[in-house]
């Protein structure tokens, strides 16, 4: 069985073969004009319950290409034991990366040079007062060291307009929720006494 050390120098070399990192092209800035949604990228990821048998409290996210497997865990706020990461803290992760890229995209397409940019994303989990269930809130704060503050404010503008995660955040999102067709474990079968 590989060690962690097998596995980690298996993926550096991964990485080695795959290049250096480098950010998308600009010309992801395009606007697109047609008439339906066109996806450019899809995944697919799944929870599982885990031991509690419970999503939040236990779970297993995995994604379908493997990259993304995590263990679930109800934070301690929440009355859980911690020690694990919770959809509150993968969705601000998303959110502030994808803000983070598009702010860079925009500044790279205005050569603007963006160095040390961070944008630190707040999500809080509690109480809705119209319908008494949940609900969620963010908070995003960018920090463009080194970039005149009117300048600074029109790129974060500009890509609060671009990013997804914020239009999503501001106009909602296409949402279906259906149940699957349902797997069936067939019947164990009859032993001859």
């Amino acid at each position: 069985m590989p060690t962690p050390k097998d596995t980690a120098s298996a993926c550096a070399a991964e990485a080695a073969q795959r290049g250096p990192l480098q950010p998308p092209p600009v010309t992801l800035l395009d606007k697109y004009k047609g008439q339906e949604f066109e996806a450019i990228y899809s995944t697919v990821v799944t929870v599982s319950g885990g031991e509690a048998e419970h999503g939040r409290a236990s779970g297993v996210a995995r994604s379908d290409d493997g990259n993304l497997n995590v263990e679930l865990r109800l934070p301690t706020a929440l009355g859980g034991g911690g020690g694990g990461t919770n959809p509150e803290q993968l969705f601000a992760a998303a959110y502030a990366a994808c803000f983070h890229g598009a702010l860079n995209l925009l500044a790279a397409k205005r050569k603007i040079p963006v160095h040390d940019a961070r944008v630190q994303m707040s999500v809080a989990f509690g109480r809705d007062p119209v319908d008494g269930l949940f609900m969620l809130t963010a908070d995003v704060r960018i920090h463009l060291p080194d970039v005149e503050k009117s300048v600074a404010e029109e790129l974060v503008r500009s890509a609060e307009r671009f990013c997804p995660y914020a239009k999503m955040a501001r106009n909602g999102i296409a949402s279906i929720v259906a149940l699957a067709d349902q797997e069936r474990t067939p019947p164990a079968p009859c032993s001859a006494g």
